[in-house]
């Protein structure tokens, strides 16, 4: 009888049960969370069913109610591929516990345009919660850049889930997987080291190699730069931090972010290949297929911007033209290694890591390798190698370079008189393009640092205003190296104050200083003159030379700055520079060699503590013009003591040049300032610095034919001669306007030669045509008014 009962009982809950399933199809299995699972991170993908809704839009009610056919995911890295169709997950999860239950359940990738998360209580209150990059960064239900939704469960408590997930047309992969607190934040801290490293070796790649692009102006730089660039605005915007930190407000660059960037990396990846590779020269016919992939290439991209409905098909085209890219770029390796028997190892290395990291990332998308960091980063692992790799590959090019300069160099010297004005000209060009940026970098850096009020600006402003600095004192070595194995070094002769050089050096040292914990300790013996008749530019050049490198090669202790005078004939002074640090030391050996240019010892010290090994060199030169002396002493591991001693004649207080002390009275009276200068960043500078003055109109003309014609119709006070110009240069444009061709009233109108080039012989013809002043780049604002001031 009991067994009769309990058989009609079990008979009635499975009619109950079977109802239950008929009624609804998408009955899916529970997820027990119970105080059993220690897991931090839980899969709950064997809890789960789908179904594909195709192009409508359902809403929660339809697909409760609706013959909906819910199938089982398979795997925990199911992976739906290319599509835009709405897809519809549900799941239940019921805590057995006697305690609460919190997660954070992760799912649909960052780029995913919608996901919605309706979350069902016992008493059929539905809750909703929304993610994904078509909506504001502000409306997300969780803050964080992932699609990511908070779950709460109370004791015993079951609770149904529905997810709605919605694409572009983009890759779309659902994992279903529970976080703990712990998980989620170590997950979080792994991925920003991580990234944080891979997106910091693209960064330094990127301006690295620009960087010398600018200074080489050799394509092969550029493309590679642009191609780090973009690839890394790729994988930025696939994280899901180019909508979170550049377009939160989400709209169209945000959805197209990914594929804009792809299109553009893919062109310069293949410009770079088929530069760097010459391919040209190996087979015209695999040179003119990258042409047809770029034509595809630039298709897409219009495609894009002119017809929206492009995007939903964009992405799987986009990764079609990658990967035959990489098929065009193995093919010209092949082909390459046929005709030389030679093959760029490290540029193959890093093609086959690229390559690699997609088909890792592939296979974990075709569900063949289980989802984990690595197979879900697999591309942007690749990628990082990939950089590193090609990278070191354009370090042969640099070395490649610098080898086929030396050979002309050596050429060059077999006719001297040749290789002297060849030199003469390239030193001028790279003074020229090197001091133009650093022109604006600075002078932009200055006005940005006088304009803002916060602290954390100012403070950005001193670092680049410090590095900027130090790149010019290693362009201005380079120069005077030049000119002093020409025996072209020359003293300038006028009245200046060197204890305000000495303070301006020691207010730089002292900031350099506190960054090291080293101490700066600055005593004057007695009262050093106010003028001293001499070269103040190279005064302030050897004393920054001695001080920066006991600051250089002092990691703790003190370094010492000692200034001291007495007269000893006449109207002399001999001005004593004493500078003691507690650094390095040098080794006994070396001290007969420390003055040499470019000695082993500046080159071994040149890895570790950088610098070009010249300066010692170039203080030697400069010290003996001055027809003074330099000691050095040093003991290996306790220190060095440089001392500096140097003539010069008293000047009267009343005979001062210019002062550069900064003024606040900027005003010209109306005075009106012609400025000829063919560079646009270079113009806004001078924009920038005459802004402020009073009573000042400013013109600009673009070349020296355009700058006399204007001083033939307008009339000014003033001219402002950039040399380096196109159409007519600085020195024809002044020749010509002294022969009275901008008209006879302009013949002896006052002209100021604003340039780059800092060569001794520039400086002597300026003077030569007739000009009134030379002024180098970087210009400073104080000085530029009180020329202009002194002048007109």
């Amino acid at each position: 009888m009991k067994n009769k009962t309990t058989h009609l009982i079990s008979s009635r809950w499975l009619w109950i049960i079977s109802l239950l399933f008929l009624t609804n199809h998408h009955v899916s299995a529970q997820y027990s969370l119970d105080s059993s699972n220690k897991s931090k991170e839980i899969s709950i993908h064997t809890a789960a069913t789908y179904f594909d809704a195709g192009k409508k839009q359902l809403t929660l009610e339809e697909v409760r109610t609706g013959n909906h056919k819910f199938i089982a995911i398979p795997k925990e890295n199911t992976d739906f591929g290319f599509t835009s169709n709405h897809f519809w997950v549900t799941f239940q999860l019921k805590n057995t516990s006697e305690t609460y239950k919190d997660y954070y359940f992760e799912t649909a990738r960052p780029i995913t345009d919608l996901a919605e998360l309706f979350v069902i209580n016992k008493n059929n209150k539905v809750t909703k919660y929304i993610s994904g990059d078509s909506i504001p960064y502000a409306q997300r239900s969780f803050d964080l850049r992932k699609t990511i939704f908070k779950i709460h469960l109370e004791p015993k408590e079951t609770k149904s889930y529905y997810l709605h997930v919605k694409s572009d047309g983009e890759q779309l992969s659902l994992p279903l997987v529970l976080h703990n607190d712990e998980s989620l934040l170590e997950q979080s801290s792994f991925e920003q080291f991580i990234f944080g490293f891979f997106y910091g070796i693209l960064m330094i790649a990127g301006i690295l190699y620009l960087f010398f692009f600018f200074a080489m102006k050799d394509r092969t730089f550029f493309y590679y730069s642009m191609y780090v660039l973009f690839i890394g605005l790729l994988q930025f915007s696939v994280d899901g931090y180019f909508y979170k930190f550049v377009t939160p407000q989400s709209g169209w660059l945000s959805l197209h972010a990914v594929i804009l960037f792809a299109t553009i990396a893919n062109f310069f990846l293949g410009r770079y290949a088929q530069v760097y590779l010459k391919i040209k020269q190996y087979s015209k016919a695999v040179n003119f297929a990258f042409y047809v992939l770029y034509f595809l290439d630039a298709i897409l991209f219009v495609a894009l911007l002119i017809a929206p409905k492009t995007l939903e098909y964009s992405y799987p085209i986009a990764n079609l033209l990658g990967l035959v890219l990489l098929l065009l770029i193995i093919t010209s390796q092949v082909m390459i290694f046929a005709k030389t028997k030679t093959i760029d190892k490290l540029f193959a290395t890093g093609i086959f890591f690229l390559i690699s990291g997609f088909v890792v990332f592939i296979l974990k998308n075709f569900s063949i390798l289980p989802q984990t960091f690595l197979t879900e980063n697999g591309s942007k692992l690749g990628t990082g190698m990939e950089v590193i790799f090609l990278s070191l590959s354009m370090a042969n090019l640099i070395r490649s370079l610098k080898k086929e300069r030396e050979e002309l160099q050596t050429l060059a010297l077999q006719r001297s008189e040749e290789m002297n004005e060849l030199k003469s000209y390239f030193l001028s060009n790279i003074s020229h393009e090197l001091r133009t940026p650093l022109n604006a970098i600075m002078s932009l850096t200055d006005v940005i640092a006088n304009e803002s009020d916060a602290s954390k600006v100012k403070s950005n402003c001193e670092i680049i205003k410090y590095s900027s600095q130090s790149l010019l004192s290693s362009v201005n070595d380079i120069l005077d190296f030049s000119k002093i194995e020409k025996e072209e070094l020359k003293l300038e002769f006028a009245p200046f104050e060197p204890i305000k050089i000495l303070d301006q050096i020691k207010n730089n040292a002292t900031s350099v200083a506190k960054d090291k914990g080293v101490n700066i300790k600055y005593t004057i013996e007695n009262e050093v003159p106010l003028y001293v008749n001499g070269d103040a530019t190279r005064f302030g050049q050897i004393a920054n030379n001695i001080i920066n490198n006991a600051l250089k090669f002092t990691n703790e202790g003190d370094v010492k700055i000692n200034i001291n005078w007495k007269k000893t004939s006449g109207n002399q002074i001999k001005l004593e520079l004493k500078v003691t640090d507690t650094g390095v030391g040098i080794p006994k050996e070396k001290m007969n060699s420390i003055f040499d240019s470019f000695s082993q010892e500046s080159i071994n010290n040149k890895r570790k503590f950088g610098g070009l090994g010249l300066g010692l060199f170039i203080v030697k030169n400069l010290v003996d013009l001055h027809k003074g002396t330099v000691d050095i002493k040093s003991q290996q591991g306790l220190g060095t003591i440089c001392t500096i001693v140097l003539f010069y004649d008293l000047a009267p207080t009343e005979n001062k040049t210019i002062a550069i002390i900064p003024t606040e009275d900027y005003d010209l009276k109306g005075k009106r300032i012609l400025v000829v200068e063919d560079n646009a960043m270079n113009q806004m500078v001078i924009k920038m610095i005459t802004k402020k003055w009073l009573n000042t109109v400013v013109e600009f003309a673009n070349n020296g034919e355009e700058g006399v014609d204007q001083l033939k119709n307008n009339p000014f006070d003033i001219v402002l001669m950039d040399l380096q110009m196109p159409v007519m240069d600085g020195y024809e444009a002044t020749i010509a306007i002294r022969k009275g061709e901008a008209g006879e009233n302009n013949k002896n109108i006052p002209i100021i030669a604003v340039t780059a080039d800092v060569m001794e012989s520039t400086k002597e013809r300026v003077m030569e045509i007739g000009m009134n002043k030379y002024l180098s780049k970087p210009v400073n604002k104080d000085v530029l008014f009180e020329n202009i001031k002194a002048l007109v």
